[in-house]
């Protein structure tokens, strides 16, 4: 499976699952890897993506354990990936402690989630998933029982920390929410209003104070250094710039989440991509 160096990251519901397919079409004739489609998509969704285009995977980031079956879940990525082979990545998380009453013992219900997919009739393959990841034991799951790691919402040194826990061999492609936009006063407003809901997720809290950033970084919707940090601004250089951090980090691939933009972000996966040289 060929993820890439660089993909984009969005959600059905924030592109408009009608324009989906053609999105994807503009993706990989901009030269990307990897289409990222949050929001726990079903599977099933994905198939016109996968049929509007001819060599771009299509990754979900992710899918959430408390929503699937995990037979169901591997029934339905073995129906598209006998269709469309090795372009299928099914990224699966435990999802926050904030969004169901279900949560509870996050490493082992993703275990049991992962024995589930192995039993499957057909199996979900390890190569063919991937786990987001963040603190150290669910790291090292996702280097030995899955690709690798989809990260989400993470700094520079997190992408270093994770490339060791999974080894030289296992997938790191983060997640880099970011602002193609000149003026820094908006850029950096679009990227707090963007921040806020992640800010008040312990997952992702906790993750933050693990890797230099205090309390009072995490207060008055993030300090200015939290967020430019964690989401970068300014010009499609400046953005391709930190990029290439992840990727001198420890990152195989980077997936790209321009933010400010209603529907389709046309313009930003354009300028980007020209920025990184696809």
């Amino acid at each position: 499976m060929e993820l890439g160096e660089f993909g984009v990251w969005t959600a059905l519901r924030a592109i408009g699952e009608e324009n989906a397919a053609a999105a994807a079409k503009l993706v990989e004739d901009l030269g990307y890897g990897t289409f990222w489609v949050g929001g726990s998509p079903r599977l099933p969704s994905l198939r016109p993506l996968l049929e509007a285009t001819d060599r771009l995977v299509i990754a979900t980031g992710i899918v959430n354990v408390w929503q699937y079956e995990p037979a169901r879940l591997a029934a339905e990525a073995a129906d598209l990936s006998a269709d469309f082979p090795d372009r299928l990545l099914v990224g699966i998380g435990i999802g926050h402690r904030e969004a169901t009453t279900e949560y509870a013992a996050p490493l082992a219900t993703m275990g049991a989630f992962l024995d589930g997919l192995d039993a499957a009739e057909p199996p979900l393959p390890p190569d063919e998933r991937c786990l987001a990841a963040l603190a150290p034991k669910m790291l090292a799951l996702s280097a030995t029982r899955a690709l690798g790691t989809h990260s989400y919402f993470v700094p520079v040194s997190h992408t270093r920390f994770a490339r060791e826990q999974v080894g030289e061999s296992g997938l790191v492609a983060p997640e880099l929410a970011c602002v193609v936009d000149s003026d820094a006063t908006r850029a950096r407003a679009v990227a707090r209003r963007y921040a806020a809901m992640y800010l008040g997720l312990t997952n992702y809290t906790n993750n933050l104070l693990r890797f230099g950033f205090t309390e009072a970084d995490l207060g008055g919707g993030g300090s200015d250094r939290l967020i430019d940090t964690v989401v970068p601004q300014g010009s499609a250089d400046d953005i391709a710039a930190a990029v290439r951090k992840h990727l001198r980090a420890g990152a195989d691939h980077v997936c790209l989440q321009p933010l400010g933009v209603d529907g389709v972000p046309r313009e930003p996966w354009t300028e980007l991509a020209a920025a990184l040289g696809l």
